[in-house]
């Protein structure tokens, strides 16, 4: 009956079923979820655009991404720009000025790079073993302390001294007054949330779209009834867990409608201290918001917890670490003999992309593994 099965209606699968349209496939998308979108999905609240499941700001350099994005949705002017609380201490990110003026009361680019320089020659660590002496090899005691350590063990679950360098390879100095969290040429929202951006993907008479749709509970069928399979789940799970299963940090999300005209006076404030079970609060309506307004009487919030993963959780980022790349490796292997299925995404790649990322890999799929 179909072309392609395409297993998952985020961006990845959605891209890939509008490109395999265009090229005259008849595709089925199917989600196990009861609605289009994945992670990106947001949903109207009283008004206001609520991003489901975390904090989407769409960023890229890459013109061709943000051309094509646009063919589907207007996009806002947003500006990621996050508060970072340490107890009763505010800080602005990424790492700029205005934090190193809030740590030291530097004023110059000058002094800021002499106080880094003296706590990092202070902690004298030559060659960085695990994350905890990377960062203060790269930014000293005070920047570790209060943004990075708490936030960081939070989000992964150990302790700094125990996760790997590579999880911050580097860290971002800018040695200006600028707020702007991205470098990137192109930043913004789509006007009316990211479920429209993929519905209007997926809009195409070769396509169909059935949600709440368990791939594994009606496997069988489904893929009898295509010719290929392009999977953006679990790539271990595909495989039914064959060689072991990789390894996840998943997130719990709690969400709050609260009646008042405004709760923090800005779209993201982490929370950098351990004690705090939750690395942010998301306030919905400063994603649309522009200025210094914020009309209506009500607000909606979202404590984001990160959490272990285990089977029949949502995985949000996959855990690079080498136990896990050396898994993957050999998961990689297998799917490279099938000559049916096309893994895709940050599940069925074991890689964690931003937005930007995910629909360039799934243009670059669509143009090199579709006849």
């Amino acid at each position: 009956m179909y072309d392609l099965l395409i297993v998952g209606a985020g961006l990845y699968g959605a891209v890939f079923a509008a490109e395999a349209a265009a090229r005259g496939y008849k595709c089925l998308v199917i989600d196990k979820r009861k609605h289009i979108g994945g992670n990106v999905y947001t949903e109207n609240r009283s008004g206001i655009n609520v991003h489901v499941y975390g904090a989407h700001i769409f960023h890229t350099d890459n013109t061709e991404v943000w051309n094509y994005v646009n063919r589907y949705a207007e996009f806002n002017r947003y500006t990621k720009s996050p508060i970072a609380r340490y107890r009763d201490e505010l800080y602005n990110l990424p790492f700029n000025m205005n934090t190193f003026h809030a740590l030291w009361g530097v004023v110059t680019p000058e002094e800021a790079k002499e106080k880094i320089r003296e706590q990092v020659q202070a902690e004298n660590i030559s060659e960085p073993g695990n994350l905890e002496e990377q960062a203060l090899s790269l930014g000293g005691r005070d920047i570790y302390e209060k943004l990075i350590k708490g936030y960081t063990e939070k989000q992964w679950g150990r302790s700094c001294s125990e996760l790997p360098v590579e999880i911050i390879k580097r860290l971002p100095f800018r040695f200006v007054y600028d707020n702007n969290y991205f470098n990137d040429r192109y930043q913004g929202i789509p006007i009316g949330g990211y479920t429209g951006l993929v519905g209007k993907i997926l809009d195409s008479p070769d396509i169909d779209v059935r949600t709440g749709i368990d791939f594994f509970e009606n496997r069988e069928r489904l893929e009898a009834d295509s010719q290929k399979t392009v999977f953006t789940g679990q790539i271990d799970a595909y495989y039914d867990y064959s060689l072991g299963a990789l390894e996840y940090r998943s997130l719990r999300f709690e969400t709050e409608e609260l009646e008042t005209e405004s709760y923090q006076g800005n779209a993201v404030v982490n929370y950098t201290e351990y004690e705090i079970p939750y690395t942010r609060i998301i306030e919905h309506k400063y994603f649309e918001l522009t200025g210094n307004a914020a009309p209506g009487s009500r607000t909606i919030i979202t404590r984001e917890y990160p959490c272990e993963w285990k089977k029949g959780d949502e995985p949000y980022y996959p855990l690079n670490d080498a136990r896990n790349e050396e898994l993957y490796k050999r998961y990689a292997a297998l799917a490279e003999q099938e000559s049916r299925v096309i893994f895709g995404g940050r599940l069925g790649k074991y890689k964690y992309f931003d937005m930007d990322d995910v629909i360039a890999e799934a243009l670059s799929d669509a143009a090199s593994k579709l006849e």
